[in-house]
Protein backbone atom coordinates (compact mmCIF):
# COMPACT_ATOMS: atom_id res chain seq x y z
CA UNK A 1 0.00 0.00 0.00
CA UNK A 2 1.20 3.23 -0.76
CA UNK A 3 1.79 6.19 1.93
CA UNK A 4 2.37 9.57 1.47
CA UNK A 5 3.39 11.65 5.56
CA UNK A 6 2.97 15.28 6.28
CA UNK A 7 5.83 16.17 8.13
CA UNK A 8 3.71 18.40 10.23
CA UNK A 9 1.55 16.19 12.09
CA UNK A 10 2.62 12.89 11.11
CA UNK A 11 -0.93 11.91 9.29
CA UNK A 12 -1.12 9.22 6.79
CA UNK A 13 -3.33 9.78 3.42
CA UNK A 14 -3.52 5.81 2.32
CA UNK A 15 -4.06 5.83 -1.37
CA UNK A 16 -7.73 5.58 -2.81
CA UNK A 17 -7.32 2.25 -4.60
CA UNK A 18 -5.16 -0.95 -3.64
CA UNK A 19 -3.76 -2.74 -6.63
CA UNK A 20 -5.97 -5.27 -5.90
CA UNK A 21 -8.79 -3.59 -5.89
CA UNK A 22 -8.26 -1.32 -8.76
CA UNK A 23 -8.01 -3.19 -11.81
CA UNK A 24 -11.22 -2.81 -13.26
CA UNK A 25 -11.50 0.73 -11.93
CA UNK A 26 -8.17 1.66 -13.80
CA UNK A 27 -9.05 -0.42 -17.12
CA UNK A 28 -12.27 2.29 -17.15
CA UNK A 29 -10.19 5.38 -16.38
CA UNK A 30 -7.96 4.47 -19.25
CA UNK A 31 -11.17 4.41 -21.47
CA UNK A 32 -11.79 8.33 -21.57
CA UNK A 33 -12.79 8.93 -24.93
CA UNK A 34 -14.95 5.27 -24.86
CA UNK A 35 -16.31 5.85 -21.61
CA UNK A 36 -17.13 9.81 -21.63
CA UNK A 37 -20.89 9.27 -22.50
CA UNK A 38 -21.34 6.42 -19.67
CA UNK A 39 -19.63 8.46 -17.40
CA UNK A 40 -21.93 11.26 -17.68
CA UNK A 41 -25.04 8.92 -17.24
CA UNK A 42 -23.15 7.90 -14.44
CA UNK A 43 -22.34 11.38 -13.00
CA UNK A 44 -26.50 11.52 -13.34
CA UNK A 45 -27.20 8.84 -11.58
CA UNK A 46 -24.97 9.41 -8.92
CA UNK A 47 -26.19 13.03 -8.30
CA UNK A 48 -29.53 12.28 -8.06
CA UNK A 49 -29.16 10.31 -4.86
CA UNK A 50 -28.10 13.54 -2.73
CA UNK A 51 -30.51 15.19 -4.86
CA UNK A 52 -33.62 12.88 -3.60
CA UNK A 53 -31.92 12.79 0.11
CA UNK A 54 -32.13 17.07 0.61
CA UNK A 55 -35.54 16.61 -0.69
CA UNK A 56 -36.80 14.67 2.19
CA UNK A 57 -35.83 17.64 4.66
CA UNK A 58 -35.55 20.42 2.76
CA UNK A 59 -39.12 20.89 1.02
CA UNK A 60 -40.47 20.86 4.33
CA UNK A 61 -38.53 23.96 5.51
CA UNK A 62 -40.98 26.65 4.33
CA UNK A 63 -43.95 24.87 5.05
CA UNK A 64 -43.12 24.11 8.62
CA UNK A 65 -45.03 27.31 9.54
CA UNK A 66 -48.21 26.24 7.69
CA UNK A 67 -47.97 22.90 9.34
CA UNK A 68 -48.12 24.27 12.92
CA UNK A 69 -51.43 26.10 12.03
CA UNK A 70 -52.38 23.35 10.38
CA UNK A 71 -51.88 20.90 12.83
CA UNK A 72 -52.14 23.02 15.58
CA UNK A 73 -48.29 22.63 16.69
CA UNK A 74 -45.49 24.23 18.51
CA UNK A 75 -42.81 25.90 16.86
CA UNK A 76 -40.18 23.22 18.56
CA UNK A 77 -42.71 20.26 17.39
CA UNK A 78 -42.63 21.42 14.15
CA UNK A 79 -38.96 21.65 13.54
CA UNK A 80 -39.00 17.56 15.20
CA UNK A 81 -40.18 16.83 11.73
CA UNK A 82 -36.74 17.91 10.25
CA UNK A 83 -34.76 17.03 13.28
CA UNK A 84 -36.21 13.18 13.90
CA UNK A 85 -35.43 12.49 10.07
CA UNK A 86 -31.42 13.43 10.76
CA UNK A 87 -31.68 12.17 13.82
CA UNK A 88 -32.85 8.61 12.96
CA UNK A 89 -30.27 8.84 9.81
CA UNK A 90 -27.12 10.15 11.75
CA UNK A 91 -27.71 6.84 13.91
CA UNK A 92 -27.80 4.16 11.61
CA UNK A 93 -25.72 5.69 9.24
CA UNK A 94 -22.43 3.39 10.53
CA UNK A 95 -24.48 0.54 10.52
CA UNK A 96 -25.57 1.08 7.51
CA UNK A 97 -21.76 1.93 6.73
CA UNK A 98 -20.13 -1.12 7.73
CA UNK A 99 -23.10 -3.27 5.61
CA UNK A 100 -22.25 -1.57 2.18
CA UNK A 101 -18.77 -2.50 3.14
CA UNK A 102 -19.75 -5.76 3.67
CA UNK A 103 -22.16 -6.56 1.13
CA UNK A 104 -21.46 -4.08 -1.33
CA UNK A 105 -23.20 -0.12 -2.35
CA UNK A 106 -25.87 -0.76 -4.65
CA UNK A 107 -27.47 -3.74 -2.80
CA UNK A 108 -28.02 -1.12 0.29
CA UNK A 109 -29.05 1.75 -1.76
CA UNK A 110 -31.67 0.23 -3.76
CA UNK A 111 -33.66 -0.89 -1.19
CA UNK A 112 -33.24 1.87 0.90
CA UNK A 113 -34.93 4.24 -1.72
CA UNK A 114 -37.97 1.76 -2.03
CA UNK A 115 -38.61 2.37 1.78
CA UNK A 116 -37.29 6.03 1.50
CA UNK A 117 -40.46 6.66 -0.76
CA UNK A 118 -42.69 4.37 0.67
CA UNK A 119 -42.29 6.35 4.30
CA UNK A 120 -43.22 9.48 2.22
CA UNK A 121 -46.78 7.80 1.44
CA UNK A 122 -47.09 7.12 5.19
CA UNK A 123 -46.06 10.87 6.00
CA UNK A 124 -48.51 11.97 3.34
CA UNK A 125 -51.46 9.93 5.02
CA UNK A 126 -50.39 11.39 8.82
CA UNK A 127 -50.86 14.51 7.50
CA UNK A 128 -54.15 13.57 5.94
CA UNK A 129 -55.04 12.07 9.02
CA UNK A 130 -54.41 15.37 10.86
CA UNK A 131 -51.97 12.69 13.36
CA UNK A 132 -48.64 14.35 13.79
CA UNK A 133 -47.75 10.73 15.36
CA UNK A 134 -48.34 9.30 12.73
CA UNK A 135 -46.40 12.01 11.02
CA UNK A 136 -43.07 11.63 13.36
CA UNK A 137 -43.20 7.93 12.72
CA UNK A 138 -42.80 8.26 8.80
CA UNK A 139 -39.96 10.72 8.97
CA UNK A 140 -37.94 8.32 11.70
CA UNK A 141 -38.31 5.69 9.03
CA UNK A 142 -37.47 7.73 6.13
CA UNK A 143 -34.67 9.14 8.04
CA UNK A 144 -33.43 5.30 8.35
CA UNK A 145 -33.34 4.60 4.97
CA UNK A 146 -31.92 7.93 3.96
CA UNK A 147 -29.07 6.38 6.03
CA UNK A 148 -28.38 4.26 2.68
CA UNK A 149 -28.50 6.98 0.54
CA UNK A 150 -25.90 10.03 -0.09
CA UNK A 151 -23.25 8.23 2.74
CA UNK A 152 -23.11 5.53 0.82
CA UNK A 153 -23.04 7.41 -2.57
CA UNK A 154 -19.95 8.85 -1.42
CA UNK A 155 -18.19 5.92 -0.78
CA UNK A 156 -19.25 4.16 -4.45
CA UNK A 157 -17.76 6.85 -5.47
CA UNK A 158 -14.21 6.43 -4.21
CA UNK A 159 -14.90 3.17 -5.32
CA UNK A 160 -15.34 4.05 -8.86
CA UNK A 161 -12.85 6.68 -9.85
CA UNK A 162 -9.66 7.84 -8.62
CA UNK A 163 -7.34 11.04 -8.59
CA UNK A 164 -8.94 14.30 -10.24
CA UNK A 165 -11.96 11.95 -11.23
CA UNK A 166 -12.49 11.46 -7.87
CA UNK A 167 -12.90 14.96 -6.35
CA UNK A 168 -14.80 16.41 -9.51
CA UNK A 169 -17.44 13.19 -8.80
CA UNK A 170 -17.56 14.10 -4.76
CA UNK A 171 -17.54 18.19 -5.52
CA UNK A 172 -20.90 17.22 -8.04
CA UNK A 173 -22.13 15.10 -5.24
CA UNK A 174 -22.29 18.34 -2.86
CA UNK A 175 -23.14 20.61 -5.36
CA UNK A 176 -26.26 18.16 -6.13
CA UNK A 177 -26.65 18.47 -3.03
CA UNK A 178 -26.65 22.43 -3.04
CA UNK A 179 -28.69 22.12 -5.84
CA UNK A 180 -31.55 20.20 -4.19
CA UNK A 181 -31.51 22.34 -1.52
CA UNK A 182 -31.69 25.42 -4.07
CA UNK A 183 -34.86 23.60 -5.88
CA UNK A 184 -36.57 22.41 -2.49
CA UNK A 185 -37.64 25.33 -1.19
CA UNK A 186 -39.50 26.20 -4.27
CA UNK A 187 -40.73 23.19 -4.87
CA UNK A 188 -41.61 22.36 -1.71
CA UNK A 189 -43.89 26.29 -2.02
CA UNK A 190 -45.40 25.16 -5.22
CA UNK A 191 -46.88 21.99 -3.90
CA UNK A 192 -48.04 23.54 -0.65
CA UNK A 193 -50.17 25.85 -3.42
CA UNK A 194 -52.34 22.57 -4.11
CA UNK A 195 -52.18 21.24 -0.66
CA UNK A 196 -49.80 22.08 2.39
CA UNK A 197 -49.13 17.86 2.85
CA UNK A 198 -48.46 17.67 -1.05
CA UNK A 199 -44.16 17.44 -0.57
CA UNK A 200 -44.80 14.49 1.49
CA UNK A 201 -46.89 12.26 -1.05
CA UNK A 202 -44.06 14.03 -3.83
CA UNK A 203 -41.00 12.04 -2.33
CA UNK A 204 -41.59 8.60 -3.77
CA UNK A 205 -41.64 10.38 -7.25
CA UNK A 206 -38.09 11.28 -6.65
CA UNK A 207 -37.27 7.78 -5.31
CA UNK A 208 -38.51 6.12 -8.34
CA UNK A 209 -36.39 8.51 -10.58
CA UNK A 210 -33.60 7.85 -8.84
CA UNK A 211 -34.29 4.27 -7.95
CA UNK A 212 -34.47 3.84 -12.50
CA UNK A 213 -30.97 6.12 -12.93
CA UNK A 214 -29.24 4.01 -9.71
CA UNK A 215 -30.07 0.12 -11.28
CA UNK A 216 -29.66 0.84 -14.88
CA UNK A 217 -26.71 3.89 -15.14
CA UNK A 218 -24.51 2.48 -12.16
CA UNK A 219 -21.99 -0.42 -13.11
CA UNK A 220 -20.01 -1.17 -9.45
CA UNK A 221 -16.77 -2.44 -9.44
CA UNK A 222 -16.88 -6.33 -8.57
CA UNK A 223 -17.49 -6.44 -4.32
CA UNK A 224 -15.35 -9.02 -2.72
CA UNK A 225 -15.15 -7.43 0.69
CA UNK A 226 -16.24 -10.75 3.22
CA UNK A 227 -14.59 -9.62 6.37
CA UNK A 228 -15.61 -10.23 9.74
CA UNK A 229 -16.75 -7.64 12.16
CA UNK A 230 -14.33 -7.70 14.54
CA UNK A 231 -11.37 -7.37 12.18
CA UNK A 232 -13.40 -4.44 10.82
CA UNK A 233 -13.39 -2.43 14.34
CA UNK A 234 -9.82 -3.54 14.72
CA UNK A 235 -9.54 -2.13 11.54
CA UNK A 236 -10.72 1.14 12.10
CA UNK A 237 -9.60 1.81 15.71
CA UNK A 238 -6.39 1.07 13.59
CA UNK A 239 -7.47 4.13 11.42
CA UNK A 240 -8.72 6.29 14.23
CA UNK A 241 -5.12 5.87 16.09
CA UNK A 242 -3.14 6.77 13.38
CA UNK A 243 -5.68 9.58 12.03
CA UNK A 244 -8.14 10.29 14.57
CA UNK A 245 -6.83 14.07 15.44
CA UNK A 246 -7.66 15.17 12.05
CA UNK A 247 -10.39 12.80 10.94
CA UNK A 248 -12.65 13.96 13.85
CA UNK A 249 -11.79 17.68 13.29
CA UNK A 250 -13.07 16.89 9.71
CA UNK A 251 -16.19 15.34 10.96
CA UNK A 252 -16.93 18.40 13.01
CA UNK A 253 -16.40 21.03 10.31
CA UNK A 254 -18.67 19.04 8.17
CA UNK A 255 -21.22 18.83 10.90
CA UNK A 256 -20.87 22.42 11.85
CA UNK A 257 -20.97 23.18 8.09
CA UNK A 258 -24.84 21.59 7.76
CA UNK A 259 -25.86 22.59 11.41
CA UNK A 260 -25.59 26.54 10.42
CA UNK A 261 -27.14 25.84 7.03
CA UNK A 262 -30.20 24.37 8.15
CA UNK A 263 -30.46 26.28 11.09
CA UNK A 264 -30.33 29.75 9.24
CA UNK A 265 -32.74 28.37 6.98
CA UNK A 266 -35.32 27.53 9.63
CA UNK A 267 -35.00 31.03 11.11
CA UNK A 268 -35.07 32.61 7.85
CA UNK A 269 -38.21 30.76 7.13
CA UNK A 270 -40.07 31.79 9.95
CA UNK A 271 -38.95 35.64 9.86
CA UNK A 272 -39.90 36.08 6.39
CA UNK A 273 -44.12 34.83 7.31
CA UNK A 274 -43.42 37.57 10.14
CA UNK A 275 -43.80 41.52 9.82
CA UNK A 276 -42.93 43.67 8.71
CA UNK A 277 -42.30 41.14 5.77
CA UNK A 278 -45.37 38.71 5.33
CA UNK A 279 -43.86 36.94 2.57
CA UNK A 280 -44.82 33.25 1.87
CA UNK A 281 -45.31 30.75 -0.58
CA UNK A 282 -43.22 30.74 -3.48
CA UNK A 283 -41.72 34.23 -3.15
CA UNK A 284 -40.31 32.85 0.17
CA UNK A 285 -39.12 29.63 -1.49
CA UNK A 286 -37.24 31.45 -4.05
CA UNK A 287 -35.26 33.94 -1.32
CA UNK A 288 -34.35 31.44 0.63
CA UNK A 289 -33.01 29.47 -2.52
CA UNK A 290 -30.46 32.78 -3.20
CA UNK A 291 -27.84 31.32 -0.42
CA UNK A 292 -28.48 27.55 -1.30
CA UNK A 293 -27.76 28.52 -5.07
CA UNK A 294 -24.11 30.10 -3.89
CA UNK A 295 -22.87 27.06 -2.11
CA UNK A 296 -24.18 25.06 -5.03
CA UNK A 297 -22.37 26.40 -7.41
CA UNK A 298 -18.84 27.14 -5.24
CA UNK A 299 -19.11 23.21 -4.30
CA UNK A 300 -19.64 21.90 -7.93
CA UNK A 301 -16.57 24.26 -8.74
CA UNK A 302 -14.34 23.71 -6.18
CA UNK A 303 -15.07 19.64 -6.63
CA UNK A 304 -13.53 20.24 -10.44
CA UNK A 305 -10.58 22.30 -9.63
CA UNK A 306 -9.36 20.76 -6.67
CA UNK A 307 -8.79 17.47 -8.03
CA UNK A 308 -5.77 15.95 -5.42
CA UNK A 309 -4.16 19.32 -4.28
CA UNK A 310 -3.77 19.18 -0.53
CA UNK A 311 -2.68 22.70 -0.40
CA UNK A 312 -5.23 23.87 -2.42
CA UNK A 313 -7.33 22.25 -0.50
CA UNK A 314 -6.70 23.47 2.91
CA UNK A 315 -6.43 27.28 1.69
CA UNK A 316 -9.96 26.35 0.22
CA UNK A 317 -11.38 25.13 4.22
CA UNK A 318 -9.40 28.14 5.82
CA UNK A 319 -10.99 30.68 3.65
CA UNK A 320 -13.98 29.05 3.50
CA UNK A 321 -14.26 28.75 7.73
CA UNK A 322 -13.31 32.65 7.18
CA UNK A 323 -15.73 33.81 4.77
CA UNK A 324 -18.27 32.29 7.59
CA UNK A 325 -17.30 33.77 10.62
CA UNK A 326 -16.82 37.11 8.94
CA UNK A 327 -20.55 37.10 7.67
CA UNK A 328 -22.29 35.74 10.45
CA UNK A 329 -20.27 37.76 12.89
CA UNK A 330 -21.61 40.89 10.33
CA UNK A 331 -25.09 39.56 11.09
CA UNK A 332 -25.50 40.28 14.30
CA UNK A 333 -25.55 43.95 13.20
CA UNK A 334 -27.56 43.90 10.32
CA UNK A 335 -30.00 40.68 10.88
CA UNK A 336 -32.78 43.10 10.82
CA UNK A 337 -32.29 44.69 7.16
CA UNK A 338 -33.64 41.85 5.16
CA UNK A 339 -31.41 42.83 2.13
CA UNK A 340 -27.94 43.02 3.40
CA UNK A 341 -28.91 40.04 5.60
CA UNK A 342 -29.68 37.50 2.71
CA UNK A 343 -25.96 39.04 1.41
CA UNK A 344 -24.27 37.80 4.08
CA UNK A 345 -26.00 34.61 4.42
CA UNK A 346 -25.13 33.76 0.52
CA UNK A 347 -21.13 34.99 1.46
CA UNK A 348 -21.48 32.49 4.71
CA UNK A 349 -23.03 29.69 1.96
CA UNK A 350 -20.14 30.47 -0.52
CA UNK A 351 -18.00 29.28 2.66
CA UNK A 352 -19.89 26.39 3.15
CA UNK A 353 -19.39 25.37 -0.55
CA UNK A 354 -15.75 25.89 -0.19
CA UNK A 355 -15.12 24.03 3.04
CA UNK A 356 -17.71 20.86 2.26
CA UNK A 357 -16.14 19.55 -1.01
CA UNK A 358 -12.43 19.64 0.58
CA UNK A 359 -13.32 17.56 3.14
CA UNK A 360 -15.36 15.19 1.50
CA UNK A 361 -12.04 14.37 -1.19
CA UNK A 362 -9.75 14.14 2.30
CA UNK A 363 -12.17 12.08 4.01
CA UNK A 364 -12.64 9.75 1.28
CA UNK A 365 -8.97 9.40 -0.46
CA UNK A 366 -8.01 8.84 3.28
CA UNK A 367 -8.92 5.15 3.67
CA UNK A 368 -8.84 1.97 2.05
CA UNK A 369 -12.10 0.78 0.06
CA UNK A 370 -12.67 -1.92 2.65
CA UNK A 371 -13.22 0.56 5.28
CA UNK A 372 -14.23 3.61 3.17
CA UNK A 373 -17.98 3.09 3.53
CA UNK A 374 -17.71 3.40 8.07
CA UNK A 375 -15.42 6.02 7.32
CA UNK A 376 -17.80 8.21 4.80
CA UNK A 377 -20.66 7.28 6.67
CA UNK A 378 -19.22 8.15 9.96
CA UNK A 379 -18.97 11.51 8.67
CA UNK A 380 -22.16 11.52 7.47
CA UNK A 381 -23.46 10.47 10.44
CA UNK A 382 -22.41 13.57 12.38
CA UNK A 383 -23.21 15.67 9.74
CA UNK A 384 -27.14 14.57 9.77
CA UNK A 385 -27.07 14.79 13.63
CA UNK A 386 -25.87 18.94 13.12
CA UNK A 387 -28.79 18.79 10.73
CA UNK A 388 -31.28 17.61 13.12
CA UNK A 389 -29.29 19.34 16.04
CA UNK A 390 -30.08 23.10 14.01
CA UNK A 391 -33.74 23.66 13.29
CA UNK A 392 -35.14 23.11 17.06
CA UNK A 393 -31.39 24.57 18.80
CA UNK A 394 -32.49 27.94 16.62
CA UNK A 395 -35.98 27.98 17.63
CA UNK A 396 -35.07 27.54 21.36
CA UNK A 397 -32.30 30.86 20.51
CA UNK A 398 -34.81 32.69 18.50
CA UNK A 399 -37.20 32.52 21.35
CA UNK A 400 -34.49 34.39 23.57
CA UNK A 401 -32.49 36.83 21.27
CA UNK A 402 -32.12 36.56 17.36
CA UNK A 403 -28.42 38.21 18.80
CA UNK A 404 -28.19 35.28 20.43
CA UNK A 405 -28.45 33.54 17.46
CA UNK A 406 -25.78 34.77 15.20
CA UNK A 407 -23.37 35.36 18.05
CA UNK A 408 -23.41 31.85 18.58
CA UNK A 409 -22.80 30.64 15.07
CA UNK A 410 -20.51 32.88 14.13
CA UNK A 411 -18.69 32.23 17.66
CA UNK A 412 -18.62 28.42 16.67
CA UNK A 413 -17.00 29.16 12.96
CA UNK A 414 -14.69 30.83 14.30
CA UNK A 415 -13.32 28.62 16.71
CA UNK A 416 -13.98 25.63 13.44
CA UNK A 417 -11.72 27.84 11.78
CA UNK A 418 -9.13 27.50 14.49
CA UNK A 419 -8.96 23.51 14.52
CA UNK A 420 -8.93 23.13 10.74
CA UNK A 421 -6.01 25.71 10.49
CA UNK A 422 -4.30 23.69 12.96
CA UNK A 423 -5.23 20.20 12.96
CA UNK A 424 -5.94 19.68 9.20
CA UNK A 425 -2.70 19.73 7.19
CA UNK A 426 -3.22 17.26 4.53
CA UNK A 427 0.54 16.98 1.76
CA UNK A 428 0.56 19.22 -0.97
CA UNK A 429 -0.22 16.31 -3.02
CA UNK A 430 -2.61 13.64 -1.90
CA UNK A 431 -2.02 10.02 -3.33
CA UNK A 432 -4.02 8.66 -6.32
Amino acid sequence: MEKTKSRKLNITFNSDITISDSTEIKEKDSKKGNDSKGRIWEYIAISTIPIVLVFGNSMLVPVLPEIQRELEISKFQSSLIISIFSLAAGIFIPVIGYLSDRFGRKVIIIPALIIYGGAGILAGFGAVWDSYVVIIIARAIQGMSAAGTAPIAMALVGDLYKGGTESKALGLIEASNGVGKVLSPIIGSLLALIVWYASFFAFPIFCALSLLAVIFLIKEPKHNQKQELKAYIHKLRQVFSEKGKWLITSFFAGSLGLFILFGVLFYLSNILEEKPYNIQGVRKGLILAIPLLGMAITSYTTGSLIKKKGTLMRVLMNVGLIAMTVALGATIFSFKNIYVFIGLLTISSIGTGLLLPCLNTIITGAVQKSERGMITSLYNSLRFLGVAVGPPLFGWMMDKSDRLVFITVSALSFITLGLVFFMIKPPAKLSE
